[in-house]
């Protein structure tokens, strides 16, 4: 896979460079070391994902250093390790506690903690990536006109070969719009915005595993930032980013067509006549997060409601959004679109004439 970006100024040619060297430091080490380091990779790990305040684990009782060939002792007195706060509160983030000390352990001019430093980053983001989330299906994204992520799955299907290793994997029958995506289980809408849950907090809830997947990624390159050139880091990140903003601004749309269903209602019932605002739900895919966007129909009084308050009120906010900087272009064009919605659910040729 082709890497095209730089991390704080590093190339990428750099970046594969030390992610390769390692790649080869853990390979050199025994089984037995390896296996301990695996597990001292999963305390540190599940510690970091429960956002905890501090975290004890050892270092080996010995590395390989050089060649695979040189092994250096570690000092009985040192091998136990605590990073954090020892009371449940602190300032700082056990990540950054984390990356100073392992940053710490790197720079040290004996060459056991050095290994070991360099061992421990390289194993935390590993794990985190290759053992604690879930891998998915060979897919690719398009890039839609004016987007700045790829997140329209290609029509075409590939049939996923047999994995012996995982007689589970994708065994479930999952409607056909969901097997277009990295990880079907977590499809809640198809092509035309349709709901495949039972129900619409179901639906978020996906959109949450999804966004808990990309912290993970996050947290991972966070500890070892030249793990980016690892090919099973960039497949992942790049089938899940593609699905998350996919299904985000279905869900805005699906929850647009229902905001309009229950105005229309409340229309029929005569119940908007003191004002209202609207709570628009809309998906930034900066953030990667859904987000409210609040518009003012009607001020609060006692005024008859006419749908041509809600064209109005749309036509007003498009000048907002087009000159709103804190807006990248794809997310002014999804939440254009969501006002678009509105406003054409409540123009009518009559009210045209009148504006």
């Amino acid at each position: 896979m082709t890497l095209t970006a730089t991390l704080t100024g590093v190339p990428v040619s750099n970046l594969r460079q030390e992610y390769q060297f390692q790649q080869n430091l853990y390979e050199t080490q025994p089984s037995l070391i390896r296996n301990f380091l695996d597990q001292q990779a999963q305390t540190i790990s599940q510690a970091i994902l429960t956002n905890a305040s501090g975290v004890r684990f050892s270092l080996p009782n010995r590395v390989v250093v050089s060649g695979g060939a040189d092994t250096m002792d570690v000092p009985p007195n040192q091998r136990e390790q605590f990073v954090g706060h020892r009371l449940p509160f602190g300032t700082r983030n056990l990540c950054a506690d984390l990356l100073e000390h392992f940053r710490t352990l790197e720079h040290s001019t004996n060459p056991v903690f050095s290994v070991n430093g360099s061992l421990l980053r390289y194993n935390v983001a590993r794990t985190m990536v290759h053992q604690m989330l879930p891998d998915g299906r060979s897919v690719r994204y398009r890039l839609m006109d004016g987007d700045e992520i790829p997140s329209q799955p290609e029509a075409r299907i590939v049939p996923q070969p047999a994995d012996e290793s995982e007689p589970d994997r994708l065994q479930v029958p999952y409607p056909s719009a969901a097997l277009a995506f990295f990880l079907p289980q977590w499809v809640a809408f198809d092509e035309r915005d349709r709901l495949l849950t039972s129900t619409l907090e179901e639906a978020r809830s996906y959109i949450a595993s999804l966004q808990n997947f990309l912290r993970v990624l996050h947290h991972a390159v966070t500890i070892d930032p030249y793990f980016v050139a690892d090919e099973t880091y960039q497949r992942k990140r790049t089938g899940i980013l593609g699905q998350l903003v996919n299904q985000g601004r279905a869900m805005s749309r699906f929850e647009t067509q229902e905001l309009i269903t229950a105005m229309r209602r409340r229309v029929q019932a005569n119940s908007l006549n003191r004002g209202f605002t609207i709570d628009l739900t809309y998906f930034d895919d900066q953030e990667l997060a859904m987000k409210p966007y609040f518009v003012e129909i009607v001020p609060a009084g006692r005024i008859m409601f006419i749908p041509a308050f809600v064209v109005l009120a749309m036509r007003r906010e498009y000048a907002r959004i087009i000159q709103d900087t804190r807006l990248n272009s794809s997310t002014r064009k999804h939440l254009l679109a969501l006002l678009a919605m509105l406003e054409q659910a409540f123009l009518t040729q009559k009210e045209y004439n009148q504006l």
